[in-house]
């Protein structure tokens, strides 16, 4: 909140205020022990605008437009009391369908994600299980030697190759673009996958949507695994780049829009911040770093520029 001015009089500072709801500027105002009254505004980006209408306010306040303004602004607050009552009545719907597992309830396309995980890592623990990762797999086909290259000189080598990468993709097998998410290689591989998973998927469908949810899916698993195959190759899995993608998108928007309804509190973006290098040094193995890397890059941006939409 900033307070932009004071006004000499409660029936002045009132329509001021009706009058910058109009406008789309959020506001309160506050009498003071002198006997005039604040004008507070909320958002920090509309503060020069505001200053420059008040300025204006104030060599004309009997303007017939700022007497107009009372009715209108009671019809917008109207209108945002009603989307109000419609998005929690969205999710306490949401919530009685999928009883919480966490405080914003369980999402369904959360639900669905975890659920074909976790059916696919059964799967390939069975007899034929070889076959189901190599249907998941974003290719069957990788040229010789790369896995052995520097990052840099194998993205190179695909790109020069490129008539000769990704055959089954480009022969119509385009979900291959997306499934490699579901493949997991351990126990802790996909139990923890999963539990970061559920929580910050069922946040944005709790709090934003689940159709949001799942194109945030769709792009951040193709271009994590594209990422992950031009440097490292085929042999790869799991939801990780998806889940910093997440991370980063929940934890860039709520602290830029608050009015979001995401955060993440501060000792968890540390963890998970620390976990992302340990696996780039190595100290775990054979980690999807690039995965992890593009994931979270546009997870950060995705939020930030959503950010500025709503603020």
């Amino acid at each position: 909140m900033r307070m932009i001015g004071h006004l000499d009089s409660g029936v002045k500072a009132r329509s001021f205020g009706d009058y910058l709801t109009v406008k789309g500027i959020e506001n309160e105002i506050e009498p003071e022990k002198d006997g005039t009254w604040a004008v507070w505004i909320r958002s920090e980006e509309q503060l020069d605008w505001a200053k420059k209408l008040l300025s204006l306010f104030q060599k004309n306040p009997t303007d017939p437009e700022y007497q107009t303004a009372t009715r209108a602004a009671e019809a917008v607050r109207e209108q945002k009391k009603k989307e109000q009552e419609a998005y929690e009545r969205r999710v306490k719907q949401r919530r009685h369908l999928f009883r919480p597992m966490t405080a914003y309830g369980f999402g369904p396309v959360t639900f669905v994600l975890i659920f074909v995980s976790v059916v696919a890592f059964v799967m390939s623990y069975l007899p034929d299980g070889a076959h189901v990762k190599q249907v998941l797999s974003i290719s069957d086909m990788d040229l010789k030697g790369v896995e052995e290259m520097s990052y840099l000189h194998a993205f190179v080598a695909r790109l020069h190759a490129w008539r000769i990468v990704l055959p089954e993709i480009r022969h119509g097998q385009a979900w291959r673009l997306f499934t490699p998410i579901f493949i997991h290689f351990s126990f802790l591989h996909i139990f923890f996958n999963m539990l970061w998973l559920r929580d910050l998927g069922s946040m944005i469908e709790g709090r934003q949507s689940s159709w949001l949810l799942l194109i945030q899916v769709a792009v951040l698993a193709a271009l994590s695994n594209l990422a992950q195959y031009f440097v490292m190759g085929g042999y790869f899995g799991g939801m990780s780049g998806v889940v910093y993608g997440l991370f980063g998108y929940v934890w860039i928007r709520g602290k830029y829009d608050p009015a979001s309804g995401l955060f993440l509190h501060s000792s968890t973006v540390t963890m998970m911040i620390i976990w992302f290098f340990v696996c780039l040094v190595g100290l775990m193995g054979a980690i999807a770093n690039m995965a992890h890397a593009v994931g979270l890059i546009t997870g950060m941006a995705w939020g930030f520029l959503s950010s500025l939409r709503h603020r």
